[in-house]
């Protein structure tokens, strides 16, 4: 019952996915951010598809350990987050796009 590689990997996974997540997002100009956001809902989607296939895995291969469980349930709530933030920051773009009733008299 030797985690130790499969922690290792997943750490380093981890500390790569930030550094690469940080590096892209520092690149592209605040005017960009919210369609951008809209744009990768799917990919986030994604993330969080694959943060709850690991949980899975780590769950139904025996007794995971308490550090990869602690990491498994912060990327599905991380990936979570994401997703519902970016739903409502894309709703709230739309909603600057619709035309507004004139006031009644």
């Amino acid at each position: 019952m030797n985690h130790g590689p499969d922690l290792f990997q997943l750490l380093t996974v981890f500390i790569l996915a930030i550094f690469v997540g940080f590096e892209v997002i520092s690149k592209v100009p605040t005017t960009l951010h919210t369609p951008l956001m809209s744009a990768t809902n799917a990919i986030h989607g994604v993330v969080l598809v694959g943060a709850i296939v690991i949980v899975a895995q780590l769950f139904g291969g025996g007794t995971p350990s308490t550090a990869l469980t602690v990491l498994g349930i912060c990327a599905v709530a991380l990936g979570t987050i994401n997703v519902v933030g970016g739903f409502a920051v894309t709703e709230r773009m739309l909603q600057m796009f619709k035309k507004r009733e004139p006031a009644k008299k």
